[in-house]
């Protein structure tokens, strides 16, 4: 009886076991997509993002990364910071109408940004990558969707191409969405109710220039006394003294 009790104990063990890998091993893929990093950022400012890349092949490196800058949103300002062991290459197309960045019409914007790793520098299985990007100023949109076509040392390309929908479900190929906050009204601006003065201020005023003008006149008269004073004075004694 105690045979077979462990012998059922070890089977249900292996049992649990297989079903946890099945379950991991096909959850695990689709968490592993390409994401920008960080998720949010802030409309008509710059920001630096990056893309990281995982690697979901077991056997075969990540060696080109192209990314798609999304036509509803042009962006004037597209700089990247240099990866070791990969070149970067980007593509513009002409918009309309003009992006103003700092005071200048601009009539093209940078719509692709493709990394090529050089010799052995793709992204080997069970690592990632990040590939830096200064973005700005940034459109006046709720989000920015980034489709992104990732390369393999083997041929095959994994598409992230799918864009997410409101309410659904995450798609099996999502793409790396920018979400856009508007920018905050500044701290220091006075609402146009608190520029209107008062009625209470202005008595307070009426009264203030009443009593300023009371001070000045009573100063004027006396000033006048003291010259009249004066004059009468030199004037006494220039004057005979009146014999008895």
């Amino acid at each position: 009886m105690t045979r077979f009790r462990r012998t059922a104990t070890a089977a249900a063990a292996l049992a649990f076991t297989a079903a946890a890998t099945a379950v991991l091993g096909f959850a695990g893929p689709a968490s592993a997509h390409v994401t920008v990093n960080p998720k949010e950022a802030t409309q008509g400012g710059y920001a630096r993002v990056a893309f990281r890349v995982p690697n979901e092949s077991d056997s075969a490196s990540t060696i080109k990364l192209e990314v798609v800058l999304p036509e509803n949103a042009p962006v004037g300002s597209v700089s990247t910071m240099p990866v070791p062991g990969w070149t970067v290459a980007t593509e513009k197309r002409k918009v309309d109408p003009p992006i103003e960045v700092h005071g200048s019409q601009l009539t093209e914007a940078v719509s692709k940004i493709t990394w090529t790793a050089s010799g052995d520098a793709g992204v080997k299985p069970g690592q990632f990558q990040e590939f830096p990007v200064s973005l700005g100023p940034l459109p006046q949109v709720d989000s920015m969707v980034f489709k992104v076509l990732q390369t393999y040392s083997d041929g095959n390309i994994s598409r992230w191409i799918d864009e997410p929908a409101p309410g659904a479900e995450e798609p099996e190929h999502p793409a790396p969405v920018l979400t856009l906050a508007a920018a905050a009204a500044p701290s220091g601006s006075a609402s146009p109710a608190a520029a209107v003065a008062s009625p209470d201020d202005d008595d307070d005023d009426d009264g203030n220039g009443l009593a300023v003008g009371l001070g000045v006149a009573g100063l004027v008269a006396g000033l006048a006394g003291l010259v009249l004073g004066g004059l009468a004075f030199t004037r006494t004694r220039r004057e005979p003294v009146a014999k008895a």
